[in-house]
């Protein structure tokens, strides 16, 4: 696994995924999400990550936001699919996206960052920029959106300018380049309080990422079958 994921070639300008995409599922759609580049435009940079992890929430499960009811700041998840919502998770900013059927989401957990034609050099020198480790260092690319907050700071996303907006295909989309996931890695969600139903599975990784991921599942002492499935 090189420090980049790069595409061979590159439309001139991205093309985003209609909205109708987004309204399915939640397990469907974090799954579908896998492989999937999300692209926000800073200025002439489009900043760009591949979605390596992803969560399914839903509204009658009591991990989800929308379990709590609905409230103005939680109105996004009530929305149609394909709806932006954010929040601030632990001091920082969280990236989610409205599923089928009110109160059901996805949630962004970590990506990798994405290099191609459209989004260069420049582009990751500027998420590098965006997104220091606590000495101010530069982190490893590989790293660098390995956690929901850590994603939104790289690519430079804020509550403020998207919570429950729909997507602008000239500022914030997501893309399909084409890159599938061989094998999907499905497990428990992380930094969901005992019970409150931590036992469900709906964490999706990408298995060639997983070590790239918030919580590699896959770690010393994780049994298939037990604490995680591989789906093909």
């Amino acid at each position: 696994m090189s420090n980049l994921t790069v595409r061979a070639s590159a439309s001139p300008l991205p093309t985003g995924l209609p909205d109708a995409f987004f309204d399915r599922d939640a397990q469907t759609l974090a799954r579908d999400l896998l492989g999937k580049v999300i692209r926000h435009r800073v200025g002439d940079l489009w900043l760009s990550a591949r979605i390596i992890e992803t969560e399914a929430y839903y509204f009658d499960e009591k991990g989800s936001h929308a379990s709590l009811g609905y409230t103005e700041k939680r109105k996004a998840l009530f929305l149609d699919g394909g709806h932006i919502y954010m929040y601030y998770a632990r001091g920082g900013d969280s990236l989610n996206f409205s599923a089928q059927g009110p109160g059901n989401a996805v949630l962004i957990k970590s990506a990798y960052p994405w290099v191609d034609e459209l989004s260069g050099p420049a582009a990751l020198a500027q998420m590098l920029l965006n997104n220091p480790d606590a000495s101010g260092r530069p982190r490893p690319s590989q790293k660098l959106c390995a956690g929901q907050t850590l994603l939104c700071k790289a690519l430079g996303l804020k509550v403020p300018m998207w919570d429950a907006k729909r997507f602008d295909h000239e500022m914030l989309l997501v893309e399909d380049v084409g890159a599938t996931p061989a094998n999907i890695i499905q497990t428990t969600r992380l930094g969901i309080p005992l019970g409150r139903d931590e036992h469900l599975m709906y964490r999706f990784v990408d298995a060639a990422y997983a070590p790239y991921c918030t919580r590699n599942p896959l770690r010393r002492g994780q049994v298939e079958g037990r604490d995680y499935f591989l789906l093909s």
